[in-house]
């Protein structure tokens, strides 16, 4: 049995926000060369500071420092695998929120094996995946990749007791987003069918959640937090009907724009 989400929990996310505009915390990211761009510019667009850095021989000291780390796989090979757990011990050594995006797994030995492995000796914070990278990482057999397969509540059944095993939070996104610590369990209705429609919205949302891990100590509020942000902005961007292209240059916009009132009177979170 789930336990209620807090009722405050609108005002906790507005507060956040307000949190990273003022500390513009450094996210380092070890993300995939198809987004660096974008995801950079989410992150300034949010309030916070992005470094885009892989090399093994400064991922150590860049992670140490940091507001939180990212670890995206989309486009792995050994070097960089080799930075990721670098960066990721160093980064739970200093105590600095480690968020997992484990891009494709499901879809090839590599992806799975790196997700898994990463997930186990590394315990990130929180896990920020579709539906079918949730299953790959919960179970054999399961997951396409990056467009998932699965639905989200079929994922959750998995992370939620994954989730209070390990000490990870799983925020599962899809069609409606969900987020879990394996006891409490929050649902986010903001988005919209677009976000979809352009390449790099799921890496964008784990580095907002990132960001929210930066400056809330609450993993499972953090990561509600990102996504609910994250969600409004979709919706604020997909205002007049543009097309993708369009909508990806909003979206940018809309983050920037948003603020406590209106998260206050957009925010769909049960």
């Amino acid at each position: 049995m789930t336990e209620p989400i807090p009722p405050d929990l609108v005002a906790q996310v507005a507060h956040a926000l307000q949190r990273i505009r003022a500390e513009r915390p450094l996210i380092h990211n070890i993300t995939n060369y198809v987004v660096m761009n974008y995801t950079a510019n989410v992150l300034l667009a949010l309030g916070a500071s992005p470094i885009m850095a892989h090399a093994p021989e400064e991922v150590e000291e860049l992670a140490s420092a940091a507001g939180s780390l990212v670890v995206n796989i989309g486009t792995l090979s050994r070097p960089w695998i080799e930075s990721m757990f670098r960066a990721g011990r160093a980064a739970k050594s200093a105590h600095v929120p480690v968020v997992l995006d484990p891009v494709g797994a499901g879809a090839t030995g590599l992806r799975t094996e790196t997700a898994r492995r990463f997930f186990s000796e590394i315990q990130p914070l929180v896990v920020r995946a579709n539906a079918s990278e949730t299953l790959a990482l919960c179970r054999e057999g399961a997951g396409k990749g990056v467009d998932a397969t699965h639905a989200v509540d079929e994922a959750m059944r998995w992370a939620q007791d994954l989730a209070a095993r390990c000490g990870t939070v799983f925020a599962v996104t899809g069609k409606e987003d969900c987020v879990t610590d394996g006891h409490r369990q929050i649902r986010i209705l903001n988005g919209h069918p677009l976000m979809s429609r352009v390449t790099g919205t799921g890496c964008a949302a784990t580095v907002i959640v990132a960001a929210f891990c930066a400056v809330e100590s609450d993993p499972l509020i953090a990561a509600a937090s990102g996504l609910t942000v994250f969600g409004i902005a979709g919706e604020m961007a997909a205002e007049g009907d543009p097309g993708p292209g369009t909508f990806a240059v909003r979206l940018l916009d809309a983050l920037q724009r948003i603020d406590e009132g209106i998260i206050a009177s957009r925010a769909r979170i049960c």
